[in-house]
Parts: C-alpha cells; sequence; structure tokens
C-alpha cells in the first residue's frame, strides 16, 4: 500500500511554507541546490525548485528501462517489494518531492528505484587514499561516475547530465552533507557529510542478488544522513543489501578507508593490508583503499565471472565476446593503481584529481584510454577531504566528457553558511 503525507497546514493565520529554507544558487556555474528541515520539506523543496529537470531526467530513466526490456510496471513492482524496507523518512521525502513536482507518489517512487533494478558495468572509480599515501595524511575520497552520458529525455532531448546538481542537505533530524546528484534524486551515488564520512559506489554485474531489501542508492543517502564514522557506514551499507555492488567508504577523522564488496548474501569489508587486497593480480597499496567494477575477494568473484584472472588476450577475448567485462575493469585499476604509487605521498583533493584527469585522458596510460576512456562516457568526477570539507569537481557538459571540463572547487561548511538570496 503506497504511503501518503500531505502538506502540514499549521493552526496560525499563516500557512505553512515546506519551501523555506530551501533555494536553489548558481556558483561558478554549477546549479547547487540548499534543502533543509523535515525529510518531507527537503523532498518538496528539490521537488518544486527543479521540477522540470526533474520531470525530463524522470522520463529519460523511463525510456532507459525500456531499453534494457523492462517497462514501467516492471520497476513499479520492484518498488513494491523494497518499500516496506525503507525507513518513513525516505517515504516522507519522497511525498515532498511528488507534491512539490506535481507528480505522484509512485512516479517519483519508481524513479529513485532504478539502483535496485540495474547494474550494469561500466568503468565507474573509487579509492580512499590517507596517511603515507596523500601529503598531509589527511583523507581523501576519490570518485568518477562513468557511463551515463547517453540517457536523455525523448521528449526534450535533454541528458541526464544536463540536469546534474550538487545539493546541500541540512535536515533537522540528521547529519549536513554535500553530494552530487541527479534532478530528482533522493537517492545517492556518492557524497560526504559534515562527520567526515563519505561513500560512493561501483556496479557490479553479479548472479547472487535480490530485490528484498533496500537498494544501494538509499542505503548510501542513509550513510550521509546517520553515519557519525566508518563503522557505522559499514553496518549500514551490510543492512538489507541486494545486489552485487563494491564500494569506499571513509572516514577522514580516524583517517581510514575500506573497500566493501557484497552480494545479497555476502559482504566483506577491507582494509589496504588485508591479505585479500594483494590476491593475484590485484596488489596492495599502503593507506590505499582503491575498486572498480571487478570484484577481487575470489569468494564473491565467481558470481561475477568464471575466470578469476581478467589480464591479458583471455581477458580481452572475453570481454570482446560479451562472456565478462571485467578486462576492462583491470585495465583501468591497473591505469590508476600505478599513477598513485607514481604520486605517492605528494597528492592532496585538488591533485587527486588532476592524476584522474590525467590518466582519463591517456597522459599516463594510453591503454586504458583506447580501450575504455575513449569508449564509455563520464558523467562526473570528484575528490575531497572530508574532513576540512573541500570538494574538486568536474561534470560532463555539452557533449563532453567531465575530464574534459574545468574544475570547480567548493566547500561543504562554507555552503551550508550561506544565506538565500
Amino acid at each position: 500500500m503506497l504511503m501518503i503525507y500531505p502538506v502540514v497546514v499549521s493552526t496560525q493565520s499563516d500557512v505553512y511554507d515546506p519551501l523555506d529554507g530551501g533555494w536553489l544558487e548558481e556558483s561558478d556555474g554549477v546549479p547547487i541546490l540548499h534543502v533543509t528541515g523535515s525529510f518531507y520539506e527537503m523532498g518538496y523543496q528539490q521537488g518544486y525548485l527543479l521540477k522540470d529537470e526533474i520531470q525530463e531526467n524522470m522520463r529519460a530513466f523511463i525510456d532507459m528501462y525500456d531499453y534494457y526490456d523492462w517497462d514501467y510496471d516492471d520497476v513499479l513492482d520492484v518498488w513494491m517489494i523494497q518499500e516496506p524496507y525503507l525507513p518513513d523518512e525516505y517515504k516522507q521525502e519522497l511525498q515532498g518531492m511528488a507534491d512539490g513536482t506535481d507528480l505522484s507518489y509512485e512516479e517519483v517512487a519508481v524513479y529513485n528505484t532504478w539502483m535496485g533494478v540495474f547494474n550494469t558495468i561500466h568503468s565507474c572509480w573509487g579509492a580512499s587514499l590517507y596517511g603515507n599515501a596523500t601529503a598531509d595524511g589527511e583523507l581523501i575520497h576519490m570518485r568518477s561516475t562513468d557511463g551515463v552520458n547517453t540517457i536523455d529525455d525523448p521528449v526534450t532531448g535533454t541528458r541526464i547530465i544536463e540536469n546534474q546538481v550538487i545539493i546541500i542537505r541540512n535536515p533537522e533530524s540528521a547529519y549536513a552533507s554535500l553530494s552530487p546528484i541527479f534532478a530528482g534524486d533522493i537517492t545517492s551515488i556518492g557524497g560526504f557529510n559534515e562527520q567526515a564520512v563519505a561513500v560512493s559506489e561501483l556496479t557490479i554485474v553479479g548472479s547472487d542478488t535480490t530485490y528484498e531489501g533496500i537498494n544501494a542508492g538509499y542505503r548510501m543517502r542513509m550513510v550521509l544522513d546517520h553515519a557519525d564514522d566508518l563503522y557505522e557506514a559499514e553496518r549500514i551499507m551490510n543492512t538489507n543489501r541486494t545486489c552485487c555492488w563494491n564500494f569506499i567508504i571513509s572516514d577522514g577523522k580516524i583517517p581510514m578507508g575500506l573497500a566493501i564488496e557484497q552480494t545479497a548474501s555476502i559482504s566483506t569489508a577491507n582494509t589496504w593490508d588485508d591479505p585479500v587486497e594483494s590476491t593475484e593480480p590485484f596488489w596492495a597499496i599502503k593507506d590505499v583503499v582503491r575498486r572498480g567494477n571487478c570484484f577481487i575477494n575470489p569468494t564473491l568473484a565467481v558470481y561475477q565471472r568464471n575466470h578469476y584472472d581478467p589480464r591479458g588476450i583471455p581477458g580481452f577475448l572475453r570481454m570482446m565476446l560479451g562472456i565478462d567485462g571485467s578486462f576492462a575493469a583491470w585495465t583501468q585499476y591497473n591505469a590508476i593503481s600505478k599513477e598513485i604509487e607514481n604520486q605517492y605521498g605528494s597528492l592532496d583533493a585538488e591533485t587527486a584529481l588532476i592524476l584522474l584527469q590525467d590518466v582519463y585522458l591517456g597522459k599516463t596510460n594510453m591503454a586504458f584510454r583506447m580501450l575504455l576512456a575513449e569508449n564509455t562516457q563520464t558523467g562526473r568526477q570528484w575528490t575531497a577531504s572530508p574532513k576540512t570539507g573541500d570538494i574538486y569537481i568536474r561534470f560532463s557538459d555539452h557533449g563532453e566528457d567531465a575530464y574534459l571540463n574545468p574544475m570547480h572547487n567548493f566547500n561543504l561548511y562554507d555552503l551550508l553558511a550561506r544565506d538565500p538570496p
């Protein structure tokens, strides 16, 4: 049964305004959405302020569902399975967004279910660097979001990468956070909060999955809203899991990062010096955990691929024949890992984003450029220092991949301190 959360009207003479505390600004050419208050209010504010963009993105994702031979009702069925697991605060946020956009609760819920339905292999990247690996010992969280640039609205032709924003959430009963999102996302695919906890994901095509649980996008949002340390973030990400995923979680206070690999029935969390990190051909780097779209733990790898070692001509042929795409993930892992080693101990949040750009441009590894970067689409890349609140970010726009576009720098605490116009 669908839950309905109506707009609350006060008993005073003034009508309650759910937009109070929500506003949209443009800074350095980047749209930044500020939402605050209750979960209902935050949903309403995003829905009202990004109404047109949300409707475009919703049509784009429904069109994407059709491409994968799913229809709206198929995704609705998944939502109906997952809704009972979802905390009520996010159902309230969905209702707020529905009211703000003049869409139905059901439509907004279906849009936010895409991470509960599809695990399509791309070349996303995530890493946590700290201690000896960085210039000052402070933690850097790295993220590249790939494979999304060609999803567009069949009505207007607008691509979802044109409807990206940075959202600054300041809930009345949860932690403030910063995350880059597509307009209409209540879910998250990465960001960090005021407790210096960061999270991001890497999709895995695997066989051990279920719809009975909370999709990864909501669990990452739960981390940003409620995790005050690395271990609470790990607990949230391991609860009510559904599909196969890799995650990077970071805590800038310790500092330390974990790589989580999970299926519906198995989950592992590794630091850099866990023995599994050195399972050949993969290797450990002190104070660095990193992942692409490939399981490293052999116990989980069997759910992804029949051959553990993704390297060489056999791995390339398996990719070309459509057997599995792990060769691409290995090429990326190898290229970025070697460049992290080359710049080991000298990186900060800004130069870490330049490192990603250089690798994707082929300046450090032409094989990665030729085999992967030129054949995928990079929607955004960002690196952050969760402890200081700094984020360096590039967005895809006007047909250009993110790594070809200018770098922007924002700070969570500066943005939280801004007043609405």
